[in-house]
């Protein structure tokens, strides 16, 4: 069969997404649950809808997406059935990095200002709310097209998921905030199982499983898989955020350090770095955001290149991505409905490969 550009891929499962999603947002009419009670405040309505619509407006990848999609295809399924719930995977995503950018202070977001930096705290935050209820309300639509009993199966699974999220978003701040410096790789992975692993791979590969009416060995054979695949998709995000300025999108290079995220090769260093630098790379992670220049983290990311550390994380991403590779071969091959097959093949060399 012919290569597959993922970028193609993406695109086609985009269109199909955001036509669903973007029902749940204003455009010539108001989503029918919200008309009733707005009429004689339409400034209001309308400062109300353009934070909600903001990032959704935005457009990032869709990966997580798409792959639900894709596991419909590769089994044959009218991937249409998956379109409303890849919506609410998608609402998801953007009311987390509403969220997740308050939390951090981040300052860019698919290269434009984050939420809070255009808005107040308090706006940021109920755009994220706002988003969060649409979420649910995609999936309780979803009854239309799915019947009651999946319905439910797909917002249990996605509840667990979110929950995972979350657990690592906080074990994640508690350690950031207590400055927490004597970090194994098994904590690393914690952190990661639930922020990357289960919600960027293994969350959307169940959902779309359970559409296909995947049997629950099948459903558990996600795990598996998307464990490596995951933890590889993370520490290649980190290592790009040290090394890449992500295609012209982002301006700061390193932000993870000036966010005081740990990650694998954060870890790394401190456990290798000796004598004064160690004592500098400590003192630099004390202070905060705002407090950091650009010539303090890029010494630390200078002294993750002296001391292998973006060399281990770059060995552990490869050993990860050939044990993904390989579980996908032996252990997901009931996944052969073509070309959804050699689509989702596509998928994992993108995520394995992908340079932003």
């Amino acid at each position: 069969m012919e290569k597959i550009d993922f970028k193609n891929v993406l695109a086609e499962k985009k269109a199909m997404i955001w036509k669903e999603y973007q029902k749940y947002l204003p455009g010539s009419t108001k989503p029918a649950y919200a008309q009733d009670w707005i009429q004689d405040y339409g400034a209001e309505d309308e400062f109300f809808w353009k934070t909600i619509s903001n990032y959704p407006k935005r457009q990032g990848k869709y990966v997580r997406g798409s792959l639900i999609m894709l596991v419909c295809e590769a089994m044959g399924i009218d991937e249409k059935k998956a379109a409303l719930t890849a919506a609410a995977m998608q609402a998801s995503e953007d009311w987390i990095l509403i969220h997740d950018d308050l939390e951090d202070s981040s300052l860019e977001r698919r290269g434009k200002p984050t939420l809070h930096r255009i808005y107040s705290m308090g706006q940021t935050i109920n755009a994220g709310d706002a988003l969060h209820i649409i979420m649910w309300k995609m999936l309780r639509d979803n009854e239309k097209v799915l019947g009651p009993e999946k319905t439910f199966a797909v917002m249990d699974e996605m509840e667990r998921m979110l929950m995972r999220t979350t657990l690592g978003q906080s074990v994640e701040m508690k350690w950031m905030e207590e400055n927490k410096l004597d970090l194994t790789d098994k904590d690393i992975f914690f952190v990661i199982g639930g922020k990357t692993t289960y919600y960027t791979i293994c969350g959307p590969l169940r959902l779309g499983g359970i559409i296909a009416n995947l049997k629950q060995k099948q459903l558990n054979a996600f795990f598996e898989f998307g464990g490596p695949l995951g933890q590889c998709f993370q520490i290649k995000d980190d290592l790009l955020d040290l090394t890449s300025d992500f295609g012209g999108l982002k301006k700061q290079v390193g932000n993870d350090i000036f966010e005081g995220k740990r990650t694998l090769m954060l870890a790394h260093l401190l456990k290798n770095a000796k004598g004064k630098d160690l004592e500098k790379v400590t003192a630099i992670l004390e202070k905060n955001r705002e407090e950091k220049t650009s010539d303090e983290v890029k010494f630390i990311i200078d002294k993750m290149h002296e001391y292998g550390s973006i060399k281990y994380g770059e060995q552990k991403a490869e050993e990860l991505k050939n044990k993904a590779l390989k579980v996908f071969k032996e252990k997901i091959g009931f996944l052969s409905h073509e070309p959804g097959r050699t689509k989702l093949k596509a998928a994992i060399d993108f995520i394995l490969t992908r340079k932003k």
